[in-house]
């Protein structure tokens, strides 16, 4: 089957996962300077979580510009991303409530993790269908970065319930080794 739905659908819940997201920022109950201040670790996790179903999003958009038509086992694997995906708002909303404490610091960095896994899931699923030959399974090659992530986010993780800002900081790290699309990706998207 045409990959068009599939595309359409996955764009549609990454939509409304960002707009949950944006929801669960409350505005201040003051109208002095100070009172944004104090909402600083809810916005700065929002924007961590708003760009990392950016990347999430893009990297989509350009895996799927490889893949011609997919099967069943594609089109789990894609759901089964989007779940997880779609528990990054309450992790993020627990986390902005509670900055500096270890279980929901972890529990951010397990959503990160599952997702990471759930991508690289789906990237298997779709190399399988195409075959190993294919433009996104050539693309990909050996994944430095693929497999460094969930590496990153255990430690995250683990770092959690010693020092939560270190586990942020592994979590933002990962972050900014995806922040540009996927070069490889975007290479054999060159004409």
């Amino acid at each position: 089957m045409q990959k068009d739905r599939l595309t359409a659908f996955s764009d549609g819940v990454i939509a409304v996962i960002i707009t949950i997201m944006v929801l669960e920022v409350r505005p201040p109950h003051d109208v002095a300077p100070a009172a944004l201040w104090a909402l600083a670790p809810s916005l700065g996790i929002y924007a961590l979580s708003f760009i990392y179903v950016g990347i999430y999003w893009t990297n989509h958009h350009h895996f799927y510009h490889l893949v011609e038509t997919v099967d069943g086992a594609v089109l789990w694997a894609n759901l089964n991303l989007l779940f997880w995906l779609s528990l990054i708002p309450f992790a993020t909303a627990w986390m902005g409530e509670h900055p500096a404490a270890p279980v929901p610091t972890a529990l951010y960095g397990v959503s990160l993790l599952a997702s990471a896994l759930a991508w690289w899931v789906m990237q298997r699923a779709i190399i399988r269908s195409q075959g190993g030959r294919s433009a996104l399974a050539t693309a990909i090659g050996p994944d430095v970065k693929g497999q460094i992530s969930p590496l990153l986010y255990l430690l995250g993780i683990g770092l959690a319930f010693i020092q939560p800002w270190l586990a942020d900081l592994a979590y933002a790290g990962v972050a900014a080794l995806w922040l540009v699309p996927d070069r490889r990706v975007e290479a054999r998207l060159r004409p």
